[in-house]
């Protein structure tokens, strides 16, 4: 019988659980340990400080050093206010012959490989583990798997290679740029509009520091290699969201904006947004001078680490031994890569579907990218059976 059926039945229980990031994804994780368990495999959740949320650690095989890790995560990002044409947690196949649904491609396609994959991994007579890295909330700035990676670490089971099936339609992936997510909450003193003097804007306030921030985006942009495989080479800097104030006639108390840098390796962020920090550093001391209940806190909401392109990186050399891509490819997003690789396991991206698809309405995967996977994973069997 083709694995291809059982992939496919497997994305679409994946896809019926709403994992957004704000919600909790227990009910997903549950569920696949129901499955892998009754294989013999050792799953282990590693949870949020509250407990709503788990990371899945799964070791197929020998309890020893080396091996393969198969990474992916587990949340998806928002439906709301998108325009979908079909349930977006339902798994449906249209006229097209594409598979609509949130996570399809970004990224439970490669997910329900895995679990797909799990009773033949199961079957073999491994020589060295399987390891399956299931991650809550890498879609609001990867901030799940880090725990999961340092228990990984802590056990010694410090496999050969780490394979994070991010969409990429199955090219090879070598590095990507890393992302450093910042919060300002600017706290101001309400007065009437037509006596400034009286009190302070916190939108005023925050309009300045985001100039400090567009200039640095500008200075940005004249940085970086024209030989950089990264697109674009520089590091780029984006303010993604800001609300305050509650009438035009009144000083805003409050305002808070939010923005991502996003750097090639090489590059260090904290030097990069250096001016920033001092601006709110003086902004904070100006507003606390005048009225002692305002200021400005900077908030650091996730750094992700770059995933740097290397010569003879174990994990690189075995998915494209499988894939047969030989292309050098970076990207601008970041994963989950750049974490495993600064604990120094050897990192890669490759998956199913496009992420040209991801986080939009009418999210879909193309089902020949599963039965690419599908041959792929079969190449690994054959790899994992002959004790390589």
């Amino acid at each position: 019988m083709s694995t291809y059926p059982i992939v496919r039945d497997t994305l679409a229980k994946l896809v019926s659980f709403d994992t957004t990031s704000r919600l909790s994804n227990l009910a997903l994780i549950d569920w696949v340990e129901a499955q892998l368990e009754p294989l013999g495999a050792v799953c282990k959740r590693i949870p949020n400080a509250e407990g709503t949320k788990a990371n899945l650690w799964v070791r197929i095989g020998p309890d020893a050093a080396g091996g393969i890790v198969l990474s992916g995560h587990t949340d998806v990002v928002p439906v709301d206010g998108q325009d979908w044409s079909s349930d977006p947690f339902s798994l449906t196949e249209r006229d097209d012959g594409l598979l609509y649904g949130r996570g399809t491609s970004d990224m439970k396609g490669f997910v329900a490989l895995c679990i797909a994959f799990a009773p033949q991994f199961a079957s073999l007579k491994l020589q060295k583990p399987v390891h399956f890295a299931f991650s809550y909330d890498e879609e609001v700035g990867c901030q799940g798997a880090p725990d999961m990676i340092a228990q990984i670490v802590k056990h010694g089971a410090r496999p050969d290679a780490v394979w994070v099936g991010e969409p990429s339609l199955w090219q090879v992936v070598s590095g990507h740029k890393g992302i450093m997510v910042t919060e300002v909450d600017v706290f101001g003193h309400e007065a009437h509009s037509s006596l400034p003097h009286l009190g302070v804007s916190a939108n005023g306030i925050a309009v300045d520091l985001m100039g400090v921030l567009r200039r640095i985006e500008r200075d940005l942009t004249q940085q970086g290699s024209a030989d950089s495989p990264f697109d674009p080479p520089y590091p780029t800097l984006s303010i993604g969201e800001m609300k305050g104030g509650t009438a035009h006639n009144i000083l805003a108390r409050h305002c808070r904006f939010g923005f991502d840098l996003r750097c090639p390796p090489g590059f260090e962020p904290a030097q990069i947004l250096a001016p920033f920090y001092d601006a709110a550093e003086t902004a904070n001391a100006e507003l606390k001078s005048r009225f002692p209940e305002c200021g400005v806190e900077v908030h650091q909401i996730s750094d992700v680490p770059a995933l740097a392109p290397e010569p003879d990186n174990g994990a690189e050399i075995l998915v494209r031994a499988l894939t047969g891509d030989n292309a050098l490819r970076a990207v601008a997003y970041a994963t989950e890569a750049g974490q495993f690789h600064v604990a120094g396991l050897p990192s890669v991206i490759c998956g199913p579907g496009s992420i040209d698809q991801a986080h939009k309405p009418n999210e879909f995967i193309d089902p020949a990218q599963l039965k690419q996977g599908v041959d792929i994973f079969n190449k690994l069997l054959e790899r994992l059976s002959a004790g390589r």
